[in-house]
């Protein structure tokens, strides 16, 4: 049996704040298996981005223990960071800047010579449908196409785990469809394990093979989307926003509601 992808358990981070301490996480538990599309829900200063921030190095871990892709988060946090893509729900791409600059400068920053940073920014961009748009300005591409410039950074190093914040805000319909057919593919033809949050129901109901609700910090809930919806809103044929209702006994949030925590 191979190792998990990701591994938490009891994993907790603490602000300390002028009015006192803020508990935005309270010892999560979960796993992610190798190769799978894991959907992370919840409300509004749930803890989702918390989390994430931790399982990507970026903030450390009050108290519990986590494996990212098979290695210790506190004691191998280089590691770790060698071995995931992280694409954030606020992008951070250079408008003055072409897509291929932008490419090969990710795989300089993960110490590819600039040959081989050269040849791997034009893999990439050839395996996403980016070919075309290397030599225009990042500030010259639709949200669409810029969305899958991102992706394709996260995915520079050829990542075991790409973990996906939120990708699709603010995208149209149709370039919607497109992310999500792009990350299937990310899937199927590198079997790389993808950790997706998004306030989009429907999108975690298309794409996640198993879904995490968390709460104040807390998972309350999880399972396929199919077994959500049986579960928590009596029929399968039922839709995620059912379940995620009935599991969190709020509305579901506005995907445009910033998270304070």
């Amino acid at each position: 049996m191979s190792t998990p992808a990701i591994r938490i358990r009891g994993l907790t981070r603490t602000f300390t704040l002028k009015s006192g301490p803020v508990h935005a996480v309270r010892g999560i538990d979960l796993t992610a298996d190798r190769g799978e599309i894991l959907g992370f829900l919840g409300p509004n200063g749930a803890g989702k981005t918390t989390t994430l921030r931790m399982l990507t190095t970026l903030l450390p871990p009050s108290g519990g223990e986590a494996e990212v892709a098979g290695h210790d988060l506190l004691r191998e946090p280089g590691r770790v960071r060698e071995r995931i893509g992280y694409v954030a729900q606020s992008g951070g791409l250079d408008p003055a800047c072409d897509a291929r600059e932008e490419l090969v400068t990710q795989a300089r920053l993960h110490r590819l010579p600039k040959a081989a940073a050269r040849e791997r920014a034009q893999e990439v961009a050839d395996d996403l449908g980016l070919t075309d748009l290397l030599d225009r300005p990042t500030g010259a591409l639709s949200g669409g196409q810029r969305r899958r410039l991102e992706i394709a950074l996260g995915l520079v190093n050829r990542p075991e785990i790409l973990f996906l914040d939120e990708p699709t805000t603010g995208l149209d319909p149709g370039s919607r469809s497109d992310l999500w057919d792009l990350v299937r593919e990310v899937r199927a033809e590198h079997g790389t394990t993808i950790f997706l949050t998004t306030h989009y129901l429907d999108e975690a109901d298309a794409l996640a093979d198993r879904v995490v609700v968390v709460d104040a910090g807390s998972v309350v809930a999880e399972g396929t989307p199919a077994e959500l919806k049986r579960r928590y809103a009596g029929d399968p044929g039922a839709s995620l926003q059912d379940a995620f209702l009935a599991i969190t006994g709020r509305g579901v949030p506005a995907e445009s509601a910033p998270v304070a925590i």
